[in-house]
Order: structure tokens, then C-alpha cells, then sequence
């Protein structure tokens, strides 16, 4: 048992765990500033997290590159106040062994503006509260968090801050201003090159130069940026992450230049593209709107709910494709222990149990440290690894050959087809215990969403508290079949129809097998499906083999067996090269009408006004799928949707997508399916895990009666 952990310990890790659950005080000192010395009502005012690392050390802008995370404050204001989005500094290009990072050495200061409401009591000061969370690296990474907060008298005028004044002037210079002169992009082979058409320029003034996109999938971090000036303008080529995905209209970001002014030389952040800059001034126009939070204000549950929903989640999971058949087959193995006494029947419960929380209780353990150390991750991460849905492929083709009979395993791997069946061990029991938490990861079920995401944002231990509610759920209906022996008697009597049913129960497991290799095929290119093929090849011939040596004599049984190990060895060795061959949907999804995610695409989209509906799934969720065939697909729905003039966003989960983490976290997710409607309001409407058509349609109509308020309130104005 302890190999089998072990083994599901290196299938679902990384090369690079957390180093630590919190930062010492000593590596980053962070503070709250506020512009003003007195807020007044109904004028926006400026506050600056100022953030001090040691040397050495680094925190992340808002695309950190090729690892870490980028600071995150959720903000704790009085009634009727309201923080926008943080106005980022342009970075600087940090790279970490063959890593490039983006982000802040030495120091950094992220100015928010914040809206008073209309009035405030002149005796009633104004208490600011903020919770930092934050990665600071140098080789290693560290998780950090600081409690801020300060304490701002009402006033009459908002007069600014003396002591404040220089740390606000150096934090607006830092900022990123409009580019002076319009940007575009051609193609050469591969690359990209980012184009500003300005005449006139001495290219000799230029040094460095370094482009920053918005979207963290866009481009190769690490590679070089050449940088050309002549008399047509500035070009600066880039290295596309995916050349095999279409060539983006635009491509928004920072671009840094340093530039020689004949008294030294001046580094200049332009932002480019769609997204405009935040204000220059101190001040905004009193009713003037900020940018929305970066945090999403959705409830959270408390933690005895979210444990609660965490618990309903685990039932329904049972009624799942991918859980159901694995229970079938323990609840035929019951069947067998029905003459037993009630109490090793009810060990079998027991241990049964045990395996699923005690694998839930290591996934969970994984996934809070893996966060913890700066993975972007989320429920089902180890399924967004070819290698691992290789193996979990390869297990349930082996699972699937032995209830068909094509060979007999015996207790000491046990829990894998007929041993879960045969003899009375409870590692048998145990280990199925582990395999349904492992085919159940790719299944989000009602209620999980919101209970695993809250659990994600809290402490370790209320994190496992939940992760155990939804292992408990998993667990119950089988251990409550052993808890009362009345119900066993309602069991058939073991006979031949035992042999024949579990032969049948094979053909769901080869169907999942089936399901898996869609999946790899949505992962990986064709040479890497075709070599995932191969592997399964080699597990049918292993199993062949190994069955051929049972009632060999002893030197061909040896060979025999010999070959069976080389086989599995082959088919190992061949799931792990599989990550090296990635594919991309995004091409199909233009074509129907649909396109690819990206922060920046929906930032455009609701600049314009556009009503957006974004849909976050994987090739792996099932229940996206599901959902896919029945709602979102149906011509009434994408008629709905042209008529109504709403963009439709697909984030593709199947593969890591460090942008589409980031929007699932804002939304208190830690998994797909997550369903967004943007309409005639600042927040997006979240729509039910569990979708219909006539309840998108309904929705749909919603956001058009929203928008037609919403204009028919600024024609007013």
C-alpha cells in the first residue's frame, strides 16, 4: 500500500514543492499609504500597498512571466466604499535560470483608487483595511501575506499628504503612459514584430528596449527581443509561445524603451494596445466610476457550509461516469462478503474509506502546497498532464483486461481488477478507495465548485476540514451498505450470474479508457497520440504475456514475465515523453464562431460594451462536456447570442493556463466549469455548474433587459 501512495505521490507532483508556508518578515515589508490626509465624500482618492523586498528578492507584476504570481489584495472597506483595480508599475525582465520572470526588485508601489460613498459623518473616521497576499522569490519561492491598514479623518477638502507627496509623484512616473504613436503587428516565420510608426527618430539615442504582454500565454518569455530603430519607427521582434496558433489583431502590454535625452538616459513605459491608462492626475472626477475590483465580491461560505457543500459534492459524485463503474465492481465484491461476519464486512467499509480521504487529504495537501510554492492550479490539476492521463489510462486498460479474464492479478496488486473482487483482503478495499478519488477528479459535481475554491483561500487546516467533507461524501454510500448488515441481506447470492456480470462491468472501464484517449488527443499532437497508442498496446501485450506465464514452466514463466515488465517499462517510458507534443484548439474554436480566452480579449470586449459570455471548461470535465452538448451548443442558444450581439469566450483548461487560474480564483474557483455573463452590470452574472438551454436562454434575455436599462438610465443622464 505504501508503494501505491507513493506512486500516486510522483504521478500527480512536481519537480519543485513549496519551500515554505510563510515568508519571513525580514524578505518583503509592505505598508499602507493613503494620498490625502482626510478623505471627503464622493471624492475618489489614492492609496499606494508600497512593498519593500530585500536584495535579491522579487515580486511579480500582473503577468509574472513564466512562474509566480502576482500580488493580490482584497480589500476590508466601510459601508458604501469601493477600491478599483491596481494601477501596475511597469516591470522589469528578471530571469531565473532559464526562466523569465516579470516583475519588482528593490521596491514596489501599486496605486488603487478608492470611491467614498456620497456623505460621511464628520465624527466618524475612516478605517481602511487590506489584506496583501504576495510571492516573493529569489531561486526559490516563498508565500507571503501582510494585514494593512490605516485610519483617515473626514474633511471638508482632500487636502493631499505632504509626507506622502514624493512617494505618489515616483509611483505615477513609474506607470505605463499612452503610446504616442500607433502600434501594430506583422509576421516574419515565427515571430512577431511589434511595429510603431513614428518618423523622424535618431536611432542612435535607443538602448534597450523589452515588451510586456497582458496575456500570459502569448509569447515566449525567455527569448530575446531584438529591437530595431530606423526611420520609419521603432520594431521589436518577438518569439510567439504557439506559432501554430493564428496571429493576434492585437497584442496590448507595456512596452519599456530606454532612451538617451542628452542628460543620461530615461527608460520610458508605453501602454499599448486596447487597454487604456489609469488617470496621471491625483485626483478622479468626483462620480467618476473606478476600475472594477481585481478581487470578484462573490459570497463566500462560511466553513462549516463550505465543508457541508464539500459533503453534498462527494455524494453526487458517485452518480458520476467516471466514479460509478469502480463502485459497481467493490459493491460486486460485497456481494461475496455477504455470508461474512458484520464486522469484516464492516472493515472492508472502513477501509474503503480510508483510502478515499486519505487520498483526498493527499491531493489536497498537494494542490495547497503546490499553490503555496506559485503553481497556478486548480481541482483536476494532475489531469492537465498528458503523462498522467497516460497512466491513469494505462491502470484502467489493465483494470478492464482483468475483469474480461485476459489476466488474473493477485492479491499483491491488489485493487486492481480481479483482486478487487477476490479474497478478503482490505488493501483491496483501500486501494479502491484511492482509485475512485483518482477517476473522480476529472468530475466537478454540484455544490464543489463554490466549496473547493473557498477552501482554497483558506488555512491549511480548514482547507483539508473541506477537502475530507468531499471525501467523506465519496465514501458513504458504500460504508453505510457495510455499516447496516440488514442491507447486505438484500444482496443476491453470490453465483455464476457474478462472473458474468463482472465481465460486463469491463466494457464502462474500457469506455473510460476511451474517454481518456479523446482527452490525451485534445493534449497532445498526433505523434504524441499515436504514441500513447503504442502504450496501451504494450499494456494488453504485458497483461498477455504475464498470463502466458502463469502455466509455463519455470524458465519460459520467467521469460514471460520478463517481457511482461519490458512491455510496462516501454509503455512508462513512452507516457512520459508525452507533454513534449502539445496541441491547440484555438484554430477550431474561430471556426465556430467562438474565441479563444485571454484577459486582455474580454478587458476589449467590455471596454467596448459588449455583452461577453465566458466559458471556462476541459476537455477532461465531463461535466463540461455535458453541458457543451445539451446548452451551449444548440443553435437556439448560438442564435440567442448573435441576436443579442454577445462574444463568446472559451478558456480551455485541459492544458495549465496560468490566465485562466487567475479567473477562476477571482471567482472563488478552484475548478472548471466556470460560466461568466457580462451584460449591463459591473459584475458578471454566475451561472449554475449544472446548465440548460432554456436556462441560458433565460439568462441571455436577462442581460438584454439589463442593457436596455442601463441605457435607457445614461440617455437620461
Amino acid at each position: 500500500m505504501i508503494r501505491l501512495l507513493a506512486l500516486l505521490v510522483l504521478l500527480v507532483s512536481s519537480p519543485a514543492l513549496a519551500q515554505g508556508l510563510k515568508a519571513p518578515k525580514d524578505l518583503v515589508r509592505a505598508s499602507l499609504v493613503a494620498e490625502p490626509a482626510g478623505v471627503r465624500a464622493g471624492e475618489t482618492f489614492w492609496l499606494a500597498v508600497r512593498m519593500a523586498m530585500k536584495p535579491g528578492w522579487h515580486v511579480y507584476w500582473r503577468n509574472p512571466g513564466d512562474s509566480g504570481l502576482p500580488p493580490e489584495v482584497v480589500w476590508t472597506l466601510p459601508a458604501g466604499f469601493s477600491a478599483g483595480a491596481i494601477r501596475w508599475p511597469a516591470p522589469e525582465r528578471i530571469p531565473v535560470a532559464t526562466l523569465m520572470n516579470y516583475g519588482y526588485e528593490g521596491k514596489a508601489v501599486l496605486l488603487v483608487p478608492v470611491t467614498p460613498p456620497p456623505s460621511l459623518d464628520p465624527a466618524s473616521p475612516v478605517r481602511l483595511a487590506a489584506k496583501l497576499s504576495y510571492l516573493v522569490c529569489e531561486t526559490e519561492c516563498v508565500p507571503g501575506a501582510a494585514d494593512l491598514a490605516l485610519t483617515l479623518p473626514v474633511a471638508r477638502d482632500a487636502v493631499p499628504d505632504p509626507a506622502a507627496r514624493d512617494l505618489f509623484a515616483r509611483a505615477r512616473e513609474a506607470l505605463p503612459v499612452p503610446s504616442p504613436w500607433p502600434a501594430r503587428l506583422s509576421r516574419e516565420g515565427d515571430s512577431l514584430v511589434l511595429n510603431l510608426d513614428a518618423a523622424g527618430l535618431r536611432p542612435e539615442t535607443f538602448g534597450k528596449a523589452a515588451f510586456f504582454p497582458y496575456s500570459e500565454t502569448a509569447l515566449d518569455n525567455a527569448a530575446e527581443q531584438a529591437l530595431a530603430v530606423d526611420a520609419s519607427g521603432i520594431h521589436l521582434t518577438l518569439t510567439r509561445a504557439n506559432p501554430a496558433e493564428p496571429v493576434p489583431a492585437t497584442l496590448p502590454g507595456v512596452l519599456t524603451i530606454e532612451q538617451d535625452t542628452g542628460s543620461g538616459p530615461v527608460r520610458r513605459a508605453l501602454a499599448i494596445g486596447e487597454e487604456a491608462a489609469p488617470p496621471a492626475s491625483s485626483q478622479i472626477p468626483a462620480g467618476a466610476a473606478p476600475a472594477p475590483p481585481a478581487v470578484a465580491s462573490d459570497e463566500a461560505p462560511t466553513l462549516l457550509a463550505a465543508a457541508l457543500l464539500a459533503f453534498l459534492g462527494g455524494l453526487v459524485l458517485n452518480l458520476m461516469p467516471c466514479v460509478f463503474p469502480v463502485l459497481s465492481i467493490k459493491v460486486l465484491g460485497l456481494v461475496k462478503h455477504a455470508g461474512e461476519r458484520p464486522e469484516r464486512v464492516r472493515l472492508h467499509g472502513l477501509a474503503y474509506t480510508a483510502g478515499v480521504l486519505a487520498s483526498f487529504l493527499l491531493l489536497a495537501g498537494l494542490l495547497i502546497a503546490l499553490k503555496g510554492g506559485g503553481a497556478g492550479l486548480g481541482w483536476g490539476f494532475q489531469l492537465q498532464s498528458p503523462v498522467f492521463v497516460a497512466a491513469l489510462a494505462y491502470l484502467l486498460l489493465a483494470m478492464g483486461l482483468s475483469l474480461s479474464g485476459a489476466v488474473h492479478l493477485g492479491g499483491r496488486v491488489a485493487g486492481i481488477g480481479d483482486g478487487l473482487t477476490r479474497r478478503a483482503g482490505l488493501e483491496g478495499s483501500f486501494f479502491t478507495g484511492v482509485l475512485a478519488t483518482v477517476v473522480a477528479t476529472p468530475c466537478t459535481a454540484p455544490f464543489m465548485g463554490t466549496a473547493v475554491g473557498f477552501a482554497l483561500t483558506q488555512s491549511a487546516p480548514a482547507a483539508l476540514l473541506v477537502f475530507a467533507g468531499l471525501g467523506l461524501g465519496l465514501a458513504l454510500p458504500f460504508l453505510l451498505l457495510t455499516l447496516w448488515p440488514a442491507a447486505l441481506r438484500l444482496l443476491p447470492r453470490p453465483g455464476a450470474w457474478m462472473d458474468v456480470l463482472k465481465q460486463a462491468l469491463a466494457f464502462p472501464v474500457y469506455a473510460t479508457v476511451a474517454w481518456l484517449v479523446w482527452v490525451l488527443a485534445q493534449q497532445v499532437g498526433p505523434q504524441g497520440l499515436l504514441a500513447a497508442l503504442f502504450g496501451l498496446v504494450l499494456v494488453g501485450f504485458a497483461a498477455w504475456a504475464w498470463e502466458r506465464g502463469r502455466d509455463s514452466a519455470a524458465l519460459p514463466a520467467r521469460a514471460a514475465r520478463g517481457l511482461a515488465v519490458l512491455a510496462l517499462v516501454g509503455a512508462a517510458a513512452i507516457g512520459l515523453t508525452l507533454g513534449q507534443d502539445r496541441a491547440t484548439a484555438a484554430a477550431g474554436m474561430r471556426a465556430e464562431g467562438v474565441e479563444p480566452f485571454s484577459q486582455a480579449r474580454l478587458d476589449a470586449l467590455l471596454a467596448e460594451g459588449r455583452p461577453v459570455f465566458v466559458n471556462m471548461t476541459a476537455a477532461w470535465c465531463i461535466t463540461c462536456q455535458v453541458n457543451e452538448r445539451i446548452a451551449l451548443s444548440t443553435e437556439a442558444v448560438r442564435a440567442a447570442m448573435r441576436a443579442k450581439g454577445v462574444a463568446y469566450l472559451k478558456g480551455d483548461w485541459t492544458n495549465q493556463n496560468p490566465e485562466i487560474t487567475r479567473l477562476l480564483e477571482r471567482h472563488g474557483r478552484s475548478g472548471v466549469p466556470l460560466y461568466l455573463l457580462y451584460g449591463g452590470r459591473a459584475e458578471p452574472h454566475v451561472l449554475p455548474q449544472i446548465l440548460t438551454e432554456g436556462g441560458v436562454l433565460g439568462w441571455l434575455e436577462r442581460i438584454g433587459t439589463e442593457r436596455s436599462a442601463a441605457e435607457g438610465i445614461s440617455g437620461k443622464g
